[in-house]
């Protein structure tokens, strides 16, 4: 997937063909012939039997009809077949109106009275064209002097949820985000009331983003598990169009889609690289891509892969088994446009087999107009790798595979004292790289500050106020010698940190310490999830639990937060606080949100959506 950070499943029940029998099986069965491979072995994909357990029936029964296990759920099991299974597992009766509680529904309201974009917001993945990931103090209405004094004002629960994913958007005093259900919400900024929800066809992963219409509303854009593109109507929740983006039965969008002058920009990436881990599944036909639609009809203008050979070409994995390919180099996350020069940056992950292409763990320029690809900067050469490797004995693993090191990230558009623009990546390798976008993607600088590997080096994204770079260290280790065992955990004592380098030179500035996990279950200290910059302050999360705040200039921490407990919410739902991973902190008019929850690679479960304010003086 690379993204072992990424990406990852909701439900990778084992990926071996069974057909259907002619008689229903009961969900024991089903569990034992179908499932139990994957998730009683404990890779770290796949979660655990306890982690379903803890699911509601009706959640299983769409992961494998319409989700991450639709291709199992879809031609191995018959529906009866995926009732049962979902309530073997829970222990709970199956429930086809699951769905959100109902409750703390906000009053009807004339929305927008404004332009929200014209007011603090934060839109999108990247709060922006160039994904710096940075907000001004002016908009987030505080700085580092008034962090310390942030408090809890509300928390919401995705009812049912072990894992939370979809960053918030935030504008025109709502919150909009995705869940693992599928359900995509429009929250009050203020007070968390449920204004509506959206039910899409699969789990909602990546942010969303708001764009102006022709007609002077406002639209809701995002991509789902399945591959699909959708536009809602901001204010109502309704559908205006909706688009399949790729037709692999793998294809997924995990990245926030970007919207400029009248297009919808959506990155492509795909779960295939865990089918190959079906002794029967040949491997591999996915190729990452960027797609543009017209903002207004849901039109395709114009698709491009970031591989441009079809795969064809013959090869073979470590055992001699026939393999096809290229393949792979997924777009994980959102776009980054370059408005001045026309173009888009993106960066791809490995390739699911041979033969290794120059687009695999790069950074790639399309214009913007026609997708044509200009120039690519690749990070490693050579890195075909996927889920199959990991099996003991490896299933599907192309010869000479690995090591997985995407640069999966966004990249970062940022102008220099010079006037000169950078383009600023990172790697699941440890490695930063600063690149010349005027220059063919030359290197200006390449430094490695992390260990890096499999779950290592820098993953969901990186923040910039345009000066230095602060990005937050992942290496992530398991105290087996491969993450997939049964009841895989963490390593405590790996892992983790926060460093400061000068964009222009690659200098280290400084480096703020992990968290310690002593008295801590389930803890790793491993900070894979993104950093965001709030004015003169960093804000930074770990696998612990907690989040922290540090002054920018210095790195000394000066706020942190537990989030490793139950919690009363403004729903009813519920909720519980966990691990944190993948979505970054967002701030805007005086509130800080973040999410927390992350029942994967032995994380602690959660559901919850926490929203801190500023007290009054």
């Amino acid at each position: 997937m690379t993204r072992l950070h990424l990406p990852f499943v909701l439900l990778i029940a084992c990926l071996t063909a069974v057909s259907v029998q002619a008689a229903t099986r009961d969900g024991a069965t089903v569990y034992e012939e179908v499932c139990a491979a994957c998730h009683d072995a404990g890779t770290a994909r796949t979660p655990a039997r306890d982690v379903l357990a803890a699911l509601a029936p009706a959640r299983i029964v769409t992961a494998l009809e319409t989700g991450s296990m639709r291709v199992i759920g879809n031609f191995s099991l018959s529906g009866p077949e995926r009732i049962a299974v979902a309530e073997h597992l829970t222990g709970k009766k199956y429930d086809a109106n699951w769905a959100d509680t109902g409750a703390n529904k906000c009053s009807p309201s004339d929305w927008p009275t404004g332009n929200p974009l014209s007011e603090p917001n934060w839109n999108g993945w990247g709060n922006g064209l160039e994904n710096a990931r940075y907000q001004a103090a002016a908009a987030a209405g505080m700085s580092a002097a008034d962090i310390p004094r942030l408090r809890l004002k509300w928390a919401f629960a995705f009812p049912g949820e072990t894992f939370v994913e979809s960053q918030p958007t935030v504008a025109g005093g709502r919150i909009f985000l995705g869940s693992p259900s599928g359900l995509v919400y429009a929250l009050d900024a203020k007070s968390g009331c449920t204004h509506w929800t959206f039910p899409a066809a699969a789990p909602v992963k990546a942010p969303v983003t708001i764009a102006l219409l022709d007609n002077g509303r406002y639209g809701v854009f995002f991509g789902d598990q399945s591959g699909r593109v959708y536009s809602l109507d901001a204010a109502t929740g309704e559908l205006r169009w909706k688009a399949v983006g790729d037709d692999h039965p793998s294809a997924r969008v995990t990245g926030g889609v970007q919207v400029f002058e009248g297009r919808v920009y959506v990155p492509m990436a795909s779960l295939e690289e865990a089918f190959a881990m079906d002794p029967n599944y040949r491997c591999c036909v996915f190729r990452g891509s960027i797609l543009a639609y017209d903002i207004e009809t849901g039109e395709r203008r114009w698709k491009q892969y970031t591989i441009e050979q079809e795969p064809n070409q013959q090869s073979k994995d470590t055992h001699g088994k026939p393999m096809v390919g290229p393949s792979g180099a997924s777009v994980w996350s959102a776009i980054t446009i370059d408005r001045e020069r026309r173009r888009i940056y993106a960066g791809t992950g490995d390739n699911y087999s041979n033969p290794p292409t120059d687009s695999s763990d790069s950074i790639l320029a399309f214009d913007l107009e026609t997708g044509e690809r200009l120039w690519a900067y690749q990070g490693l050469s050579g890195d075909a790798w996927n889920v199959g490797c990991m099996a003991v004995p490896k299933i599907n693993c192309p010869a000479g595979a690995g090591p997985d090191e995407d640069m999966g990230a966004s990249p970062i558009l940022v102008t220099g004292d010079d006037g000169r623009p950078v383009v600023l990546a990172t790697q699941k390798s440890g490695v930063a790289h600063a690149i010349d976008p005027l220059d063919g993607g030359k290197l200006i600088w390449r430094e490695k500050f992390a260990r890096g590997g499999l779950q290592g080096g820098f993953q969901w994204g990186q923040a910039t106020d345009g000066k230095v770079l602060f990005a937050s260290k992942s290496d992530t280790r398991w105290l087996s010698d491969s993450s997939i065992s049964a009841d895989s955990r963490f390593d405590p004592n790996v892992g983790g940190g926060l460093v400061a380098v000068e964009i222009l030179t690659g200098k280290l500035l400084w480096e703020a310490p992990p968290v310690d996990c002593s008295g801590r279950e389930r803890c790793s200290p491993s900070q894979s999830s993104a950093v965001s910059a709030i004015g003169d302050a960093v804000f930074s999360a770990s696998q612990s639990g907690e989040m922290r705040a540090f002054n920018a200039a210095t790195g000394v921490e000066i706020w942190r937060y537990d989030t490793l407990r139950e919690f009363e919410t403004v729903n009813g739902a519920r909720g519980r606080g966990g691990a944190i991973d993948q979505a970054g902190p967002v701030a805007v008019d005086g509130m800080l949100y973040f999410l927390s929850g992350y029942a994967k690679f032995s994380g602690s479960a959660g559901n919850v959506l926490l929203a801190f304010e500023l007290p009054e003086e």
